[in-house]
């Protein structure tokens, strides 16, 4: 699942992982997302930080602390590359940071390291 508000990065990765032989839902914001991740269950999450309504630090706190999503690989994209951000990211649960923009080789390396079937 992709979620970021800005339709280009949701595009650009969707396109990526679509290419891969990935299924991929996207949201443009964390209501949006929240409603789609109990119909879809994904098996990964890459979520932008900054959001309107509930940003990427709040989405992804109400994931990690609902025991059916706890488990789900949550992944942190953001513009900004700062230690305060990405220290933030953890203590809500991420479990990887990508600074956007990111490359193929780094969205797919995610995929990978957090897919351990690789689909």
């Amino acid at each position: 699942m992709v979620i970021d508000d800005s339709q280009t990065i949701r595009r650009t990765a969707e396109t990526l992982l679509v290419k891969e032989g990935y299924e991929v839902v996207t949201a443009a914001d964390g209501f949006e997302a929240l409603a789609k991740i109990a119909d879809q269950k994904p098996d990964l999450i890459f979520i932008d930080i900054m959001m309107p309504r509930l940003d990427g630090y709040q989405a992804c706190a109400l994931i990690k602390g609902n025991a059916k999503y706890a488990a789900t690989p949550v992944i942190m994209l953001s513009s900004k590359d700062g230690l305060f951000d990405r220290a933030r990211g953890r203590i809500v649960g991420s479990d990887e940071y990508l600074t956007k923009p990111f490359t193929k080789d780094e969205l797919l390396g995610a995929v990978k390291a957090y897919l351990k079937s690789g689909q």
